[in-house]
């Protein structure tokens, strides 16, 4: 039994993780747990008695945190898609462990260095933990969902954002994981434990002074919002005698009522491609909004055979000689493209899936009534950096965020909780109000401190009728630094810890 021991704490602590992010049931973000379940790993991983031995248990810690995480894939692919619930398991298993494996790698390097001093090993693990985030979050096409900095939207670590980013508030708090963890009843004692502990206490003072100095001002004039969330059965959302004559119908009569000066309606929310609709639906639509003092986004699917297929964002607004056009960029895998060698596996669901084309990474806003109005469709929102790619020039960088989602694959599961926090983790990175329209939740306004000012049911239809500030003025650090070179300073200090530390332990 004492030899399982340490493997049940990984097991144990890693799902504590993935709890840490959205608590089932209230779906609230724990900060302290993240960083508790990290630590009580840290204490596992600084016991392992070899290589391998910390590799593996880096391996099931992550695969557990992983799994926990977004076991709600298990629903799109086995109640929508159809996929046999043990193929199904098997899948999402299969996921955890592949990107496991760069915990796995992280943790077999940090054993590998035989660290001393309790400073260097923090810092160490948090760099190679932070590479491992990093790794996760950018090859083959990304999948951060999940990364330990989200259950820091809320508590102190947050002030750090506007800075360092989801990314540097994960390694801080792995850091402080490690230094939990490393802790011993006599380090208690010694007047240099305190003094460490005063020095972070001052720091983080200055940083929370300075943060809420520049959330003074800025503001732009209120703008009226009604997000619309027409929560059309996943199963039937694109079926053509249920729930498309549903959507199609709902979303026709809120968009002929709405009075708000925004209006916005969620990813797809009309299924069916232009060309596919009554002639005179679409058109009825834009000359309402054309003519009229009010401006819309829309989610819908454009192209054809010939020059492809876009999942794709309409705007609508006086002034405008032809519709505004976003593109999205960030594709998800299986959803929207299929990778190599995969289709077979697409071809046992039965999923309406497509190859889209990308759009741009960097596509203007929409203007109107003083907003430069960004959208991003889906889990989009989960790529901080390139939705900092439209901060490069602060007098056209974006003052409100519009993200237009459908997470109705994953059912009334915690997916609605932990994208919710994303979204407030991108506000509080580029102090921007962010303002989302659902199918079936979360539709929200977040403010540019990531509160949730206002926030609709899920699970129900209806309209969100709110109002939201947009926000100018000079952009956050974050902001400035990932617009010019993306994630590359977070790779470079990730690097370079353990590096130094690898070189210094061979010149001892």
């Amino acid at each position: 039994m004492r030899a399982a021991l340490p493997w049940l704490l990984a097991l144990l602590a890693g799902l504590a993780q993935a709890a840490s992010l959205a608590l089932p049931g209230s779906g609230q973000p724990l900060w302290w747990l993240q960083i508790l379940s990290l630590a009580v790993f840290a204490r596992v991983l600084l016991g392992a008695g070899c290589v391998r031995r910390a590799g593996l248990l880096g391996w099931l810690f992550a695969t557990a945190w992983l799994a926990g995480t977004f076991w709600w894939l298990f629903i799109s692919m086995h109640t929508y898609g159809g996929l046999a619930a043990p193929l199904a398991v098997l899948a999402v298993l299969g996921l955890a462990a592949f990107l496991g494996s760069y915990y796995a790698l992280a943790c077999a390097c940090f054993r590998a260095l035989r660290l001393a001093g309790k400073a260097q090993t923090a810092m160490v693990f948090a760099a190679l933990w932070l590479l491992a985030e990093l790794a996760r979050g950018v090859l083959w096409t990304g999948f951060p969902w999940g990364a330990g900095g989200y259950a820091h939207v809320d508590g102190p670590l947050a002030v750090l954002a506007r800075a360092v980013g989801v990314y540097g508030v994960g390694c801080v708090a792995a850091a402080l994981a490690m230094a939990l963890a490393a802790l011993r009843p006599a380090d208690v004692r010694r007047p240099r434990a305190w003094a460490v502990v005063a020095v972070l206490a001052l720091a983080w003072a200055g940083l929370a002074a300075q943060r809420h100095g520049a959330l003074e001002g800025g503001e732009t004039q209120p703008l009226s919002l009604a997000l619309l969330q027409g929560n059309i059965p996943q199963d039937e959302k694109f079926q053509p005698g249920s729930g498309v004559p549903l959507a199609l119908h709902w979303y026709a009569e809120q968009l002929r009522t709405a009075d708000a000066a925004l209006v916005v309606a969620p990813e797809t929310a009309i299924p069916l491609l232009p060309q596919q609709l009554d002639p005179g639906y679409l058109p009825g639509i834009t000359q309402r909004y054309a003519a009229g003092g009010q401006a819309l986004l829309l989610g819908i699917p454009l192209g054809d055979m010939e020059r492809g297929y876009t999942n794709s964002v309409l705007g609508y607004a006086l002034g405008q000689p032809q519709p505004y056009q976003y593109d999205k960029h960030h594709l998800v895998p299986f959803g929207e493209f299929i990778p190599p060698f995969f289709r077979w596996f697409t071809r046992m669901m039965n999923i309406p899936l497509g190859d889209f084309h990308r759009g741009a990474l960097r596509q203007p806003p929409l203007a109107w009534q003083g907003q430069r109005i960004a959208p991003n469709i889906c889990y989009e929102d989960l790529f901080g950096e390139e939705i900092g790619a439209g901060f490069a020039d602060a007098a056209g960088a974006p003052t409100l965020l519009v993200n237009l989602s459908n997470i109705g694959w994953f059912g009334d599961s915690v997916a609605v909780d932990q994208h919710l926090a994303i979204s407030r983790m991108r506000a509080l990175e580029f102090e921007r109000p962010m303002v989302r329209a659902t199918n079936t939740g979360a539709t929200a306004v977040i403010d540019h401190r990531g509160q949730v000012t206002h926030r609709l049911a899920a699970h129900t239809r209806g309209v969100l009728h709110a109002e939201v500030q947009g926000r100018g003025g000079p952009v956050t650090p974050y902001a400035w630094w990932v617009a010019r070179w993306g994630l590359a300073p977070l790779w470079a200090l990730g690097l370079a810890v353990p590096a130094g530390a690898w070189l210094r332990r061979r010149r001892v």
